[in-house]
């Protein structure tokens, strides 16, 4: 989502594989910066350590190259699920390690939801539900051909967003909340849109986009890290625990 410079265009000529796991959704996809040369999505009931793998080999097989032909593996580094996201972590890390040279990223899943509406010419915003009455949230704005980040990710009250929002310019709403708030706060209003199904959740093909934008994005697997933006239930359990330690 930067501007343009000699390195972006490079990377636009990249051949990067995309992994989602941040969801329901097991999404994977490969690029090769002109085209989406391979992409499959499954809403699935298994857990993602059981399908994410075998659908990569079906993505490297099936368009003919090997791990090593590739330059970078986009992955998505969170909002979303605690356990889906380390498991994609986890998998790029260890593909990268053991496949010198081979670059990743990690992208914003709410960035990569705004991709989905790239053709849309207006507000992007994406919306995950975190908690009830609750959401991970950013904002975009898209011309149909750049989407330029308007707010950074965050997990804020969906009133607090959403109960006075200026709606005078055309607004999509993106990600598995996006019905929810269409219905709670924008019911009649024609210039508030939702994603169609198609692209209303996580797509891995918009990683490998937004990872060409974005040459800023491209790390190690040492430095790829998950940003889960609210604390795991670990760390509360654990905050709970000091708490009543104090109180004792």
């Amino acid at each position: 989502m930067k501007h343009a410079s000699s390195h972006w265009m490079e990377m636009k000529d990249l051949r990067i594989l995309g992994i989602d796991t941040s969801g329901k959704v097991a999404s994977v996809a490969l690029s090769d910066g002109e085209k989406i040369l391979w992409e499959k999505s499954v809403y699935t009931k298994l857990t993602h350590s059981q399908v994410i793998l075998p659908m990569v080999e079906q993505a490297l097989c099936e368009s003919g190259y090997e791990l090593s032909d590739l330059d970078c593996v986009a992955v998505s580094a969170g909002p979303g699920s605690y356990t889906g996201l380390r498991i994609g972590i986890g998998a790029v890390k260890g593909m990268c390690r053991g496949c010198e040279g081979l670059k990743c990223a990690g992208v914003s899943t709410l960035a990569s939801l705004a991709y989905n509406c790239l053709g849309f010419c207006g507000r992007i915003i994406s919306v995950m539900r975190a908690r009830p009455d609750i959401s991970y949230v950013a904002e975009f704005d898209s011309n149909t051909k750049t989407i330029t980040r308007v707010s950074d990710d965050r997990v804020a009250g969906d009133a607090d967003v959403f109960e006075n929002y200026d709606t005078a310019s055309p607004i999509m709403l993106v990600g598995n909340n996006a019905l929810h708030i269409k219905q709670s706060f924008f019911k009649d209003n024609e210039n508030v849109v939702t994603a169609n199904a198609a692209c209303l959740l996580q797509r891995a093909a918009s990683l490998c986009l937004a990872a060409a934008d974005d040459e800023g994005l491209v790390t190690t697997a040492d430095a790829l890290e998950v940003s889960y933006l609210q604390a795991t239930k670990a760390e509360k359990d654990k905050a709970h625990s000091d708490k009543q330690e104090e109180v004792k």
